[in-house]
């Protein structure tokens, strides 16, 4: 059984969390049901455009960070 599905970074959206530890980043999904479809993410650790992410749920999608 396969877990996880790929997904490419494709922008950075911005740093978030109470020390900026999580980016915000938009991906898109290379395999499945929700292949070619672009979603916003919230990913812990160093990440940068082309990088290739395994989504445990590929059907979720974080919310946008709004600027106060």
């Amino acid at each position: 059984m396969e877990r996880g599905t790929p997904a490419e970074v494709v922008e950075i959206v911005r740093k978030t969390g109470v020390h900026g530890e999580v980016t915000q980043v938009l991906c898109k999904i290379l395999d499945g049901p929700e292949k070619g479809r672009v979603k916003r993410r919230n990913v812990k650790g160093n990440t940068q455009k082309g990088d290739v992410l395994i989504l445990l749920n590929a059907e979720r999608e974080a919310k946008e960070i709004k600027v106060r």
